[in-house]
């Protein structure tokens, strides 16, 4: 009886990691499913804080947890995020959103979307990511074409297909660098010689817009 006590004991040690695994597992799988896709519109925009390595100081700079989105839509009856990660790519929501930090999301849609994002703008807003698809992720957060950041994706789909500005545009010299990781990161990117005065839209005055509304989280 003894022995088989110890065996018993010895067993669930054995099993206990692999059971917390499945809860994890199952708690993410359950805040997953708490996004009902049919609440869910072409255009509308999902945030998230993202497990990159540079998330921390966008964070800092910016005041917000939010550090990276992407813009929604369906294709095929499966819905998908347009994002710009390494590179500018298309990745299946249910994959994006296990990504981020405690699988948490927030969709945010335009107050005015029935007028605003017809069919023909959505079509457009397809076309104009089309060309950026591919592109390589803009590590230095510049107001060009030639490699595109998350925000600035969303921005320029937004401002190029519906004629929309979502959120105000600011210089770096008007985000909160005063952090120590945000200074090493800064340092990190460009040495010595900062880019402040360079036009930078960041998920977080996206996401704060008075244009948007919030139509999903979980």
């Amino acid at each position: 009886m003894k022995y088989l006590k110890l065996f018993a004991i010895a067993l669930m040690c054995m099993l206990l990691p692999a059971i917390g695994i499945v809860f994890y597992k199952y708690q993410t799988s359950m805040k997953y499913n708490k996004l009902k896709p049919v609440k869910l519109r072409n255009g509308d925009i999902i945030f998230q804080t993202s497990m990159s390595g540079q998330s921390k100081a966008i964070q800092l700079a910016t005041h917000s947890p939010y550090s990276h989105c992407g813009i929604v839509y369906q294709q095929g009856g499966e819905w998908y995020v347009f994002e710009a990660v390494q590179p500018v790519t298309v990745t299946p929501l249910a994959k994006w959103v296990k990504r981020g930090k405690d699988a948490h999301y927030v969709v945010k849609r335009l107050k005015d979307a029935d007028q605003v994002l017809t069919a023909e703008v959505q079509q457009q807003m397809l076309r104009e990511g089309n060309k950026m698809r591919g592109k390589n992720y803009d590590l230095h957060f510049e107001w060009s074409d030639k490699r595109i950041y998350c925000s600035e994706l969303v921005w320029k789909l937004y401002d190029r297909s519906a004629h929309v500005q979502v959120g105000e545009l600011q210089q770096l010299k008007d985000f909160d660098l005063s952090h120590a990781a945000v200074q090493a990161k800064m340092i990190q990117r460009y040495g010595k010689h900062l880019p402040l005065n360079e036009p930078v839209i960041s998920p977080a005055a996206i996401y704060n817009s008075p244009m948007l509304v919030t139509v999903e989280e979980g």
